[in-house]
């Protein structure tokens, strides 16, 4: 992302889960009652005006992906605190995600983190929204060019040894393959049973030759945002990387796969379009 500014790709997520709760039918796949409400007003007539299945079906099914991955993350924390005792949430890149103040659990702490420009505006965000952030909530304001992730964990308070969910999700595309490892062998640090649920893509030669063009096209608008892709991975490399470090992969979501646990049978167009897209649920090695 670029220096000293928000990022634009954690405004296009949060404008796509807003969207959900406004466009789509019931049931949602992700109930985020505070997802159009922190966008305050600013931005209600671009939601207003968001594309429908119909009109532009490849932008819904970028809507799709963001809800599904958003669910699969809370999904896993709901049954990590019910199995393994997990007690903290760890969101990587946290952009505009509103789960911290919707937590349904007062013992699970939620530890935000993100780069500091980006953690400022949303702190802007939430004020001016009036949405209070609860005692169980620390914003980890994180530069990674500048700062070990983890100290700035340790200054916050966070425990290494406390089982925990992380979610890190529209991150890893962006990341350099050092910065991916560092960062997976921290979480595969954490005590007990801890997890995290990410997103991946295949790499472009892996690609149909339709979703090559639309990996192309959507590689330009974040590259001209500043925030290019650089890293993809096969699934049989990513679990060598996950296992070098302690984790084991659960589940490893397709387009498919996604689409039977939370788009089977809806009838609003709302669904995945593509194969490129993972996402990927490992979990600590006992």
């Amino acid at each position: 992302m670029m220096e000293a500014q928000p990022s634009r790709t954690a405004l296009r997520v949060a404008l796509r889960r807003a969207a959900h709760q406004i466009h789509d039918e019931r049931p949602l796949v992700l109930e985020d009652p505070l997802a159009v409400r922190i966008l305050g007003p600013e931005y209600a007539q671009e939601l207003a005006n968001t594309p429908d299945a119909e009109r532009r079906p490849f932008s819904v099914a970028m809507r799709a992906w963001m809800v599904a991955r958003a669910r699969l993350a809370e999904d896993a924390l709901a049954a990590g605190y019910r199995v393994d005792g997990v007690r903290q949430y760890l969101v990587l890149g946290a952009g505009l995600d509103t789960f911290a103040y919707r937590n349904p659990s007062a013992d699970v702490r939620v530890f935000e983190v993100d780069h500091p420009a980006t953690q400022a505006w949303k702190r802007e965000m939430l004020a001016a929204a009036t949405i209070p952030v609860p005692a169980s909530v620390k914003h980890v304001a994180v530069d990674f060019e500048r700062q070990s992730l983890r100290d700035e964990l340790v200054a916050a308070g966070f425990d290494f040894a406390v089982p925990t969910m992380t979610a890190w999700l529209g991150v890893v595309p962006y990341l350099t393959l050092g910065a991916f490892r560092a960062t997976v062998g921290l979480l595969g640090s954490f005590g007990g049973r801890s997890g995290v649920v990410f997103d991946y893509s295949l790499p472009r030669e892996a690609l149909s030759e339709n979703e090559q063009l639309m990996r192309d096209s959507l590689a330009d608008r974040v590259r001209l945002a500043g925030e290019p892709f650089l890293l993809f991975f096969m699934p049989d490399e990513l679990r060598g990387e996950l296992r070098a470090v302690g984790l084991d992969v659960v589940e490893a979501l397709d387009g498919a796969g996604l689409t039977e646990r939370f788009f089977k049978g809806r009838r609003d167009g709302l669904l995945l379009r593509g194969k490129g897209g993972r996402v990927c649920h490992a979990v600590s090695v006992d």
